[in-house]
């Protein structure tokens, strides 16, 4: 077998290693890049950046608590700043979307040094809460949702399989971590959303982790390895292919 072989397995091999390990990620419902956008950047207070200490100009992880002066009302005295329902039924096969609902306050992230805004309506998805999962039969679903299904049904030609409903919230009286870039601006301080929006836990890092971290961290780790695995597969097969066909 001639080098151009060996480096084109080596291509071949990656490709595999990584379609087998996005399957495992996918399975154990693991968020690697999202727990590496919690966990990577320094942790600042919110005093901090109302000081003078010069900003960093990446992204920064701000613990805080909640002020809002119009929380939504969820009922049994709850309030919240942020209110993420998705309902799906799985027909054909697929998981199909019958309802999608985001509601939010804006609010201050404080501590006892100051404070700064955060619209949560632009957060990265999904918020980082423990989330409320239900999972049943679609007969089960009353208006509007049955409604829907019905639609769904007739369009494809099929009955649903199941349903299911996962929730999360951020309620006023959560202790907040959120990823935000820091900027300054004629004497005030703010917290800009990076790029794909804040990043919102309502638990603490190292609980965040675990639920980021998916149902069975094992496979979610395997997966992790796997795909360092492969790119490391996929270039050196790919310039070692690349380069015996130059030099051939």
């Amino acid at each position: 077998m001639g080098p151009a072989a060996i480096f084109i397995g080596m291509v071949v091999a990656g490709v595999v290693l990584a379609a087998l390990s996005l399957v495992a990620l996918r399975a154990s419902a693991a968020s690697p890049a999202m727990a590496r956008r919690l966990a990577g950047p320094a942790e600042w207070k919110v005093g901090r950046l109302l000081g003078d200490e010069p900003l960093p100009e990446r992204a920064i992880r701000v613990e805080g608590r909640i002020r809002c002066r119009e929380p939504l009302d969820a009922g049994d005295g709850e309030r919240l700043v942020a209110f993420h329902r998705d309902v799906e039924v799985r027909i054909g096969g697929r998981w199909r979307s019958i309802e999608r609902m985001r509601e939010t306050r804006s609010f201050e992230l404080w501590d006892h040094d100051g404070s700064v805004a955060v619209d949560p309506a632009r957060a990265a998805e999904p918020l980082v809460t423990i989330p409320q999962v239900w999972r049943g039969s679609a007969d089960e679903l009353s208006e509007p949702h049955a409604a829907a299904v019905a639609r769904l049904a007739e369009r494809h030609g099929a009955a649903p399989a199941e349903a299911r409903s996962t929730t999360r919230s951020i309620n006023v009286t959560d202790r907040l971590l959120v990823v935000g870039i820091g900027r300054r601006e004629a004497g005030a301080a703010r917290l800009d959303p990076p790029e794909g929006g804040y990043l919102i836990s309502a638990v603490a890092l190292d609980d965040a982790m675990r639920l980021l971290g998916g149902r069975n961290r094992r496979a979610a780790a395997a997966g992790v390895i796997g795909l360092g695995l492969a790119v490391g597969l996929l270039a050196i097969g790919g310039i070692g292919a690349f380069l015996t066909a130059v030099l051939s």
